[in-house]
């Protein structure tokens, strides 16, 4: 049975006459999603200009012949707009804003002082919000980024005070997600440049297993969240695009030193160490400067930016809650206990800002990322089982932008190197510690054994990165009145590399209640001859996209765009199946006659092609209902497509390379039989033995994995409906948004066994009725399992989407932000968003979903800065959630016995249909932490500053449990009364914790 995907687009006229259009639009330009674009009415014929106060940048346009006029490809800033018949008034446009200001007899005009000096133009500065998009979109300003609570210094997390926005840092890797997507989804545009990490997960590159940060923070200035029905411009993604742009140097000599820290002496003991009665060890670092300035005034600036992490934390390492403590050996006790791991990174920034001429500003920025990360410690894990994660990135970015009276260019060239490179910190052997459950012990052929403890050598070595440069290009035309019409291009050659092997060294079993000494199993892998576990490909990416923002009347704004996207990925298209292979596959009885068609896996190397149908137009709307920008009604709908991640379709490759060998020696607790059942050899102790065994045990299959020689890009529809209020509360604006969203995710990859039973059927008792479990684990001839790639995953989202703020502005130094979320997610196969990518319950994806893991359904977010004069500013933030979903198997639904035996003429298999049933905590709020913050600045001599800061990260010292009992009970019930319950003491956030800050400013 071939497989069918969801409607595609397929406009092949569509896709000329775009083409045609990027071609006249020629000079080409890059994409200004970072840059802000001003625009109204003055008086016809007018001349208007804007000047950037701090850097000189200086812009000048015309008023055409009903009075309109714009001014696209501005950095954010405070700049002084003058022209027209308004006099001159001065604003501060934030990342992407397209900001209105209209040059009339009311605008308001100089201060009656007659006083211009800089520090009256930013202090005086109005911020002039964006009410007028059809994008679902919140502005993150630096007044937020410099004085809410934090800990980390990655301006990531501040994307989670935004509505549908989660950002987690669980101390081993930080995810910022949105809605039931997750963090694969995202995309991060740092000055119009896509961060996306095309081989491994984590959205954006160097967040793969990485609790660092992806750029240093005081490098950003602020940012922008685009939660759905983004414009054209931004490729490449699914769910949510953060949009942030650098800080650049001014004509003034500006920067700082700043340090962070706290230990375990400044924090409440976790769950852990109050059962151990003393605290461990504890260090958090984090330190840096940043300097900028002008090397020629109003021409040439810089800006330069260190940020660095030194990072003791701690961990656990215990034992499953089945096994009891105090029965274990002391070699094996002494193991347990908080332990810590030590995490190290330095991030480094700099950028050159040449203003060539009045229209033409060209910039240049670098960025370099180092990381030192042991994991793997904690759990089950010994410190000896640790695994070093470096963790290196460099990106190159040449901008430049080129302003004319009716176009805009704006375009970059870049280069980047992200590298993935997991190794055991110790070489050798590992040893696996073991005992059978005693809750549920299984057979005696088939005992379900619970890890006790791992130690030696770490359990992975990969090496996986990217490496390329890129070309991308917009050019904006707004030579039409009421039209601001953006094409461009984006071209990118990039080398792709994925290489795994689990695991590297031999991992030797022992049964505690049987002996420590002498092994009941080995496992080892070793290359297979005939298949090569390196992958490499020269991957070519291409995307076009035009779109036209039509002022259609003073109160109605439509967005209308369309882009296409291809990617050749030569490892894929180019894939030839080794004959021998395929042969098997073909003469293999059980597959014959059964509801997939091999051929449709099996590459020849002219059989697969790129996926060309990438369409995705995107329309949005908003309406004015006063005129003024009050009250803004808004919508759109769209299609975005994402990618599937390198590493992924690599399995291909790699998958089945190495064979894995397991030797079973038989003992009184773990009788064995077959071929690989042996007596122990201690010969099998040494690496000599172990390749003699092979040797002598040729295998000369393994593993099959294939993909669909018609594979598709992953994509989601977007849907929303909203309105933007200004609305004045006790003498100030405060901005009000609703929205309701609906997105659809379809064609993720999954990957599900092909193997088949010799009557074609996958479930053992298919036909009595059976749906779930009885899973064919059954090799194909000569060689092992046979697992299949598809498309198939997805996601449905139902948000309602309302934030409140009143912004801190230093005429009312006081702001308050509110964010709620109401999510109805839900997936069709549990903990897919979380980078689950396997189902081997069914024999494919089935159109029944499942409530999301990872969300949960209502979030609520509170935030406040405030400065009561005496140069103090406090500041604080307060999340509250619902519990996220977790999944479990619900064994109780299964049949007692085990089997599909007909019960009074009925097949009681059937009520496995629903096996996974969310596990919801005992509790009302699931995730719950205050935090506050003070700073003081004192004035010294001269142009410095110091200012001392404290925070205190969960306040009332809240628990945030995040380990249940997820056992359902035994097949055919009873239903266990803990199900849901914690039944361990890891936590998620921190506990009640004092950070120092000291910084000093000039």
């Amino acid at each position: 049975m071939k497989k069918s995907h969801s409607k595609r687009y397929n406009l092949n006229m569509l896709s000329c006459a775009l083409a045609a259009c990027l071609l006249m639009a020629a000079p080409t330009a890059f994409a200004q999603s970072t840059s802000a674009t001003l625009r109204g009415q003055v008086a016809a014929g007018s001349m208007i200009t804007v000047t950037n106060v701090e850097t000189g940048l200086r812009r000048t346009a015309q008023g055409g012949a009903t009075g309109s006029y714009t001014i696209p490809g501005l950095p954010p800033g405070t700049y002084r707009v003058e022209g027209g018949s308004g006099g001159t008034r001065d604003i501060t446009l934030a990342v992407g804003q397209v900001a209105t200001v209209n040059l009339g007899q009311a605008a308001p005009a100089i201060p009656a002082d007659g006083v211009t000096t800089l520090d009256r133009v930013v202090a005086s500065a109005e911020f002039v919000p964006e009410t007028k998009t059809s994008e679902v979109a919140t502005y993150v300003t630096a007044k937020q980024i410099e004085m809410l609570p934090q800990n980390s210094r990655n301006f990531l997390a501040f994307a989670d005070t935004v509505p549908g926005m989660l950002f987690t840092d669980n101390g081993s890797e930080s995810r910022i997600r949105s809605g039931a997507q997750g963090a694969n989804n995202i995309n991060v545009f740092i000055d119009g440049v896509g961060q996306k990490n095309y081989v491994t997960p984590g959205g954006i590159t160097g967040q793969d297993d990485s609790p660092g940060n992806p750029f240093p923070q005081s490098a950003i200035g602020e940012f922008k969240v685009i939660t759905s029905n983004y414009k054209a411009e931004y490729d490449q993604i699914s769910s949510a695009a953060i949009t942030a742009v650098t800080r650049s140097g001014s004509n003034d000599f500006k920067g700082a030193v700043f340090w962070d820290r706290y230990t375990e002496a400044w924090r409440k003991p976790t769950p852990d160490e109050e059962v151990a009665g003393s605290k461990t060890e504890e260090k958090y670092e984090q330190f840096g400067a940043w300097v900028g300035g002008a090397i020629i005034k109003d021409r040439l600036h810089y800006f330069l930016s260190y940020e660095g992490k030194d990072i003791i934390r701690p961990v656990s390492i215990e034992p499953p809650a089945q096994v009891n403590l105090a029965n274990l050996p002391e070699s094996i006790r002494s193991e347990f206990g908080a332990t810590s791991r030590p995490f190290k990174s330095d991030l480094y920034f700099g950028k050159l800002s040449f203003q060539a001429s009045d229209d033409h500003l060209i910039e240049f920025s670098a960025r370099r990322r180092e990381e030192l990360n042991l994991s793997g410690i904690g759990g089950t894990g010994a410190r000896s089982y640790a695994t070093d994660i470096p963790n290196k990135e460099t990106r190159l970015d040449l901008r430049s932008v080129y302003s004319a009276q009716d176009w805009m260019n704006d375009a970059h060239i870049t280069y980047e190197s992200a590298g993935y490179n997991p190794s055991p910190v110790e070489n050798g052997t590992s040893a696996r510690y073991v005992v059978i459950n005693p809750t549920n012990p299984g057979s005696a052929s088939n005992p379900n054994l619970l890890t006790v403890l791992n130690t030696g050598s770490g359990p992975s070595f990969q090496d996986k990165s990217q490496k390329g440069w890129a070309i991308q290009d917009d050019f904006t035309w707004f030579g039409i009145d009421g039209h601001t019409i953006k094409a461009g291009f984006k071209y990118k050659k990039i080398d792709l590399k994925a290489f795994q092997q689990f695991p590297p060294f031999p991992r030797y079993w022992y049964d505690i209640n049987e002996s420590m000494t002498s092994p009941f199993r080995v496992e080892y892998t070793s290359p297979r001859s005939g298949r090569d576990p390196f992958v490499s490909t020269g991957n070519t990416q291409f995307g076009i996209y035009i779109q036209d923002d039509w002022e259609v009347t003073d109160k109605l704004m439509v967005n209308m765009g369309i882009r296409w996207d291809v990617e050749d990925n030569p490892s894929y298209t180019d894939r030839v199946l080794d004959p021998t292979i395929a042969a098997a596959l073909r003469n293999w009885t059980n597959i014959q006659d059964t509801d997939y068609d091999i051929e449709n896996y099996i590459g020849n190397g002219g059989n697969r092609k790129n996926d060309k149908n990438n369409f995705a137009p995107r329309l949005g709307f908003s309406y004015d209902l006063t005129g003024d920008q009050r009250h803004v009604i808004f919508g759109g709908a769209g299609r975005a497509y994402d990618r599937t991640i390198f590493d992924y379709m690599a399995r291909e490759f790699y998958g089945g390379a190495f064979t894995t060998y397991t030797i079973n020696f038989r003992t009184p607790l773990h009788p064995c039989t077959g071929t690989a059942c042996i007596a122990f050899n201690p010969a099998l102790a040494t690496p000599e033995g172990l390749a003699a065994y092979a040797a002598a045990n040729p295998v000369a299959g393994g593993e099959i994995q294939l993909l669909n020689n018609d594979f598709k890009t992953p994509y989601s529809d977007q849907y929303s409906l909203g309105m933007r209020n200004r609305v004045e509360l006790w003498g100030q604006d405060w901005n009000t948004s609703v929205t309701l969203q609906h997105i659809r995710s379809r064609d993720n990859f999954y990957m599900h066994l092909g193997s088949r039973r010799p009557d074609g059927s996958f479930h053992q008792y298919e036909a009595q009725g059976q749906t779930w479990g009885g899973s064919p684990f059954i090799a194909v001839p000569g060689y092992g399992n046979l697992i299949l790639g598809d498309n198939g995953f997805a996601f449905n989202q139902n948000s309602l989407l309302l934030s409140i703020d009143k912004p801190y502005t230093d005429s009312s130094p006081w702001g308050v932000g509110i964010a709620y979320t109401y999510t109805d997610g839900e997936e069709n196969r549990p903990n897919a968003s979380e980078g689950e990518t396997y189902l081997f319950d069914y024999a494919s994806v089935r159109d029944q979903f499942y409530t999301s893991t990872g969300v949960p359904k209502h979030r609520l977010v509170l935030t406040g800065i405030y400065s009561p004069g005496w140069d103090l500013t406090f500041s604080s933030k307060l999340v509250l959630q619902a519990p996220t979903p977790i999944s479990a198997v619900n064994n109780t639904l299964s049949p007692a016995n085990g089997t599909c035996t007909p019960i009074t003429g009925a097949a009681n298999c059937g009520a496995l249909n629903s096996f996974y049933d969310p596990v919801m905590p005992v509790y009302d709020i699931g995730y719950k932490q205050f935090d506050l913050a003070a700073e003081k600045r004192f004035q010294l001599p001269g142009d410095f500053a110091f200012k001392l800061r404290a925070d205190v990260l969960n306040v009332f010292n809240w628990r945030n449990w995040n380990q249940f009992d997820t056992g359902w009970g035994p097949a055919g019930g009873p239903v266990n009364p803990n199900v849901g319950v914690v039944n361990g003491n890891n936590i998620d956030g921190p506990t009640r914790t004092f950070k120092l800050s000291v910084r000093l400013e000039w």
